[in-house]
């Protein structure tokens, strides 16, 4: 028997409810659940994002280690739209850890949602 296809992500955060305002005000879509200890994001492409409260995760690891070491990417049709994400999230006050920079994949920048996810816009290089 194979194996389900993933199409679920879980991010460990200090606060929920606060975690789920922000990624719909950042990508302009409301919970589909959420409570004290868990939120539920239904996103367009299919993707399931949860955020849950760290401190009640089971069962328990060091998911305040996890920070960081994990990035959501947001593909892009090109240059342009990189600078503008850029534009419109430097404008929402989000940390950027990277400015647009042309890398091996393509053209990029990166940046931090409140507990220090990478976030990561994207144009992928042409073939």
């Amino acid at each position: 028997m194979p194996s389900p296809a993933p199409n679920f992500l879980l991010l460990y955060v200090a606060d929920p409810p606060a975690s789920a305002r922000f990624y719909e005000t950042l990508l302009g879509q409301p919970p589909v659940e959420a409570s004290p200890t868990f939120a539920l994001l239904a996103l367009e492409s299919g993707l399931m994002l949860g955020l849950w409260r760290r401190d009640t995760v089971q069962p328990v690891c060091d998911a305040a280690a996890q920070a960081g070491r994990h990035e959501l990417g947001f593909p892009v049709a090109d240059e342009a739209a990189v600078n503008a994400c850029h534009r419109h999230w430097t404008a929402l006050g989000l940390a950027i850890l990277q400015p647009p920079t042309r890398m091996d994949f393509g053209f990029t920048f990166t940046a931090t949602d409140p507990d220090g996810h990478r976030l990561r816009v994207f144009a992928p290089q042409p073939a």
